[in-house]
């Protein structure tokens, strides 16, 4: 008889790699999250992969650190080759990961005060 395996994969999964074109070392994380500071990761993120099951899934990216400074809002499955000069000019400084459909005035919300909702990770 063979073993019952159970796979769980929490979605929305964010890969972020430290060069762009999706290469050099890579990180994978996944759940509600928001990421502070690019620069701490690897030694900055470059490219990223964003996938989710779900339509509501959210990406907010961020020109300034902590969340701040002019934003960009992407629904759905999203892959990113190169990140620099990706917001009006601007290199993602922070990201927001979520399967949840953020709002504009939820967004606005958290750029304003910086936190994040209840049940997200903070990185």
């Amino acid at each position: 008889m063979k073993p019952n395996v159970h796979v769980s994969q929490t979605y929305p999964r964010l890969r972020v790699f430290e060069e762009e074109n999706y290469l050099g070392r890579r990180r994978t994380y996944t759940g509600n999250l928001g990421i502070r500071n690019t620069d701490n990761i690897l030694d900055g993120i470059e490219s990223l992969r964003f996938f989710s099951t779900s339509s509501n899934a959210t990406l907010v990216l961020f020109s300034r650190t902590r969340f701040r400074g002019s934003f960009r809002v992407l629904r759905g499955n999203t892959n990113i080759r190169d990140l620099d000069d990706f917001i009006r000019g601007n290199d993602v400084e922070s990201i927001i990961s979520t399967n949840q459909r953020l709002t504009l005035a939820q967004i606005r919300e958290i750029r304003r005060t910086g936190d994040l909702p209840s049940g997200y990770r903070l990185i």
